[in-house]
């Protein structure tokens, strides 16, 4: 009966089944680490007339801004190396060792805000540096554990995310409020390391070198890989730059990426601004509010993705035809709704349905280009990532300059009809780019087979007895 019980439990959480998990809470509490102190910082910074200058600190507004923006200054220098390494190294050591590192450094920052101000900037960038990594590590990893026909459903998990954001923000600031400052760090900081020591323990980087997965699980995994990709082909010795650098459905998915993580950034940072300040509505005093533009990205990933895997399968649509279909989708329809914005914005009921919709269909993206540099070279997912998020780390900072010189002088909601139209414009841009570029057909650059025919150094994909991904 124990057997019969315990055989159970294993056809139930598959070792499959437990990499997802683990990649959602990884990528919950991957941005748990990365905000907690953007929610922290309010009660961290000394007001006047306060008592209490033990636990606070006397941090200018510029001082601030730099503390919350060390972590870009990290972040953009191991994007693409991370993508890299992973490809090399593997994602469990790069995504997990990451997190790991990154949690240490986030039990140690109260420590540093009690040393000194600059011991705060670079523990943030060094923060940001070890996180960095971690996001294009992840499709390597997919490319060996997940059959091509249902990588769009993995690749959902990286929006995960939103639910960190949606949960970090209340769970935070009930801390604050019952044990103070610190604690925020203390327990998003354990947290992560508890996760990071599941990680190693559960999670590797393929079915093979898997020491607890079953016969039938491995082959089965395996099968479908190799059937999706045609089971033949050797990975290139060196990463083909040329190539790579010169592919259309690559910079379709770069700048695709980069046009919508820039409106992401503006919607999410700054239209609460436009609201407080024009429209005298503060959402994010309203918990519901502030969190529902969160839940409803992560649910339309879900969806989106699931429907996207669905169709591929069925043979309804190409590859191509629905990662270009659900691209345009989620990043035209956020278009529009800025254009709505542009006109009827004045009002606060219809600005916080266009800030909930356009979030909402944006999760979509996890069905369209997120998940394309899975099909057009599996061998070079990460480094493709690592390039796509490498530019769009600026946006968040691009964002800020372009709303502070559009608004300096005056915050109306004129001024702010310039920021809607170029929300628009990138928007709408970014979906141009990837319909006249993009692709989900396999690259022959992501395979040695020309090389190999004319003599060149190649590199077994996988390890002997593997089957090819």
């Amino acid at each position: 009966m124990a057997s019969a019980k315990t055989r159970k439990w294993s056809d139930f959480l598959t070792c499959s089944r437990i990499l997802n998990i683990m990649v959602i809470l990884g990528f919950m509490f991957n941005y748990m680490l990365r905000v907690n102190l953007t929610i922290a910082v309010v009660a961290m910074v000394r007001r006047e007339n306060d008592t209490n200058t033990s636990d606070t600190f006397d941090w200018t507004e510029h001082q601030k801004n730099d503390i919350l923006g060390s972590f870009f200054w990290g972040y953009v220098l191991t994007e693409l190396p991370g993508g890299r390494l992973a490809e090399v190294v593997g994602a469990r050591r790069v995504f997990g060792g990451g997190m790991l590192v990154a949690s240490v450094l986030t039990v140690l920052t109260p420590a540093a805000c009690y040393a000194n101000y600059y011991v705060v900037l670079v523990l943030r960038a060094l923060l940001g540096f070890f996180l960095g990594a971690t996001w294009p590590a992840i499709l390597p990893m997919a490319a060996k554990w997940v059959p091509p026909m249902e990588r769009s459903k993995f690749i959902a998990n990286m929006m995960a995310s939103s639910l960190g954001a949606a949960l970090t923000m209340p769970v935070c600031g009930l801390l604050i409020s019952a044990v103070g400052w610190a604690s925020v760090f203390y327990v998003t900081g354990a947290v992560g390391l508890v996760w990071s020591v599941g990680w190693f323990f559960l999670v590797y980087d393929s079915p093979a070198q898997h020491p607890r997965i079953s016969i039938e699980e491995k082959i089965e995994i395996e099968t479908k890989i190799a059937e999706g990709s045609g089971g033949k082909g050797v990975k290139p010795s060196h990463v083909p730059w040329l190539k790579i650098l010169t592919s259309g459905p690559v910079w379709a998915i770069i700048i695709t990426h980069g046009c919508s993580v820039f409106c992401y950034f503006t919607v999410v940072n700054q239209l609460p601004s436009y609201m407080d300040h024009v429209l005298h509505f503060n959402i994010k005093k309203n918990g519901v509010l502030s969190s529902l533009p969160y839940l409803g990205k992560y649910a339309m990933a879900v969806i989106a993705s699931y429907l996207a895997d669905r169709l591929r399968r069925s043979g309804r649509l190409s590859t191509t035809v629905t990662r270009k279909a659900f691209t345009t989708f989620a990043v035209l329809t956020p278009a529009f709704l800025m254009i709505v914005e542009a006109f009827l914005g004045q009002d606060p009921v219809v600005t916080v349905v266009v800030f909930t919709a356009s979030l909402f269909f944006n999760g979509a993206v996890t069905a369209g280009y997120l998940s394309n540099g899975l099909d057009i070279a599996p061998n070079f997912s990460g480094t493709i990532f690592g390039m796509a998020n490498t530019l769009s780390s600026f946006g968040g900072w691009l964002s800020t300059k372009i709303v502070a010189i559009l608004t300096e002088e005056e915050q109306t909601f004129e001024q702010w009809r310039y920021v809607f139209w170029i929300l628009v414009g990138a928007y709408a841009g970014g979906a141009a780019v990837y319909l006249l570029l993009g692709s989900g057909e396999l690259q022959r650059w992501n395979s040695a087979t020309e090389e190999e025919a004319n003599g060149k150094e190649m590199q077994p994909l996988k390890k002997e007895k593997e089957i090819i991904a």
